[in-house]
C-alpha cells in the first residue's frame, strides 16, 4: 500500500480527510501533527544526547513520560513532548525551542534534516498530515525567506528521496479561500466564543520575518499569504510531483473516490 500525504492549506478539511480515510481503511499507520513521524518534526524536538540527558534531569518528575514519547534516531533524540501532558512550567515552552521549524536551523540544516529523514524513509502504508507541503513551506517563505524559484528547487532536491512508487499527495484545493478562513476562524473557538486559531495564525504570520518585511497586520494579509501557499503548492505539484499527486475539490470529495486512489 502507498504512503499517502495529505495536504492543503489550513481550512481545506485535510483532518477531516485523514479521519475518513482512517475509518475506510484502518490498517494505514496514521501520523498526525505532534504524533512522532518517520519523515516530519511538527511539535517534536530534534536534540543532541547531551541536551536530551540534561532535560530528563532538569524535569525528572517527567522522566518516565519524556523516554515513553522519544524516539532515538540518527544520534538525535525525538520527542513528541505535546503529548506529555503537565503542569510544571516553562516545560512545553522549554521543548519547543529544540525544534526545527520557524527559523530555529539555518537553512542548510534544515535541509540536511528533512532529505535525512525522507532519504531513510522505506516504509509503505502510511498515512502522512501536512508532512509534505504545510510546515516546510511556511518555514521557507516566512522564515528563510526564500523565493518561489528557491523553494520549488529544494522540493525538486526533496523529491529525489522519495520512493514515487509508494507516494501519494492528496491535495485538498479551493478558490473559496477567503470563505474557508473565515468559516474556521469561527469554528476554532473556545466553550465561550472566543476565537483561538486566528489570533494565534495571525500573531504567527506578523512577526515572522517575512511577515514584518511586507507590513503584515490584519485578516486580509493573511489571505494573501495562503493564496499565495496554495498557488506555489500547485506549481510544485505541476511541475514535480504531477503522477503522484491528486487534487481534490475541498470539502467536495467522496470516500469511495478516494480509496480508489489508494488501494
Amino acid at each position: 500500500m502507498k504512503n499517502i500525504f495529505i495536504e492543503g492549506i489550513q481550512g481545506m478539511g485535510k483532518s477531516t480527510l485523514l479521519n475518513c480515510i482512517i475509518t475506510a481503511i484502518p490498517e494505514l499507520h496514521v501520523c498526525r501533527e505532534g504524533d512522532y513521524s518517520p519523515v516530519d518534526l511538527a511539535w517534536c524536538t530534534w536534540m543532541l544526547k547531551e541536551e536530551y540527558e540534561e532535560v530528563l534531569k532538569r524535569y525528572n518528575p517527567l522522566k518516565d513520560e519524556i523516554i515513553k514519547n522519544t524516539v532515538q534516531e540518527h544520534g538525535h533524540f525525538v520527542v513528541s513532548y505535546t503529548k506529555i501532558i503537565t503542569d510544571l512550567p516553562d516545560f512545553h515552552k522549554e521543548l519547543e525551542k529544540f525544534e526545527v521549524y520557524n527559523g530555529r536551523k539555518s537553512l542548510q540544516d534544515l535541509e540536511e534534516i528533512i532529505f535525512l529523514r525522507y532519504k531513510n524513509f522505506s516504509k509503505n502504508g502510511y498515512l502522512f498530515e501536512c508532512s509534505f507541503f504545510q510546515n516546510i513551506i511556511e518555514d521557507l517563505i516566512l522564515f528563510h525567506q526564500l523565493n518561489d524559484n528557491e523553494i520549488v528547487g529544494v522540493y525538486h532536491k526533496l523529491y529525489n528521496y522519495i520512493n514515487k512508487e509508494q507516494f501519494l499527495l492528496l491535495y485538498l484545493y479551493s478558490q473559496k479561500i477567503e470563505e474557508n478562513i473565515k468559516f474556521i476562524k469561527k469554528e476554532r473557538c473556545d466553550n465561550y466564543g472566543n476565537e483561538l486559531w486566528y489570533p494565534m495564525m495571525l500573531e504567527y504570520l506578523v512577526n515572522s520575518p517575512y511577515g514584518r518585511k511586507h507590513g503584515y497586520n490584519n485578516f486580509n494579509d493573511m489571505i494573501t499569504h495562503f493564496r499565495h501557499r496554495q498557488q506555489l503548492e500547485m506549481r510544485i505539484i505541476r511541475e514535480i510531483t504531477s503522477e503522484h499527486a491528486v487534487i481534490i475539490n475541498a470539502k467536495d470529495w467522496k470516500i469511495e473516490e478516494i480509496k480508489a486512489y489508494i488501494k
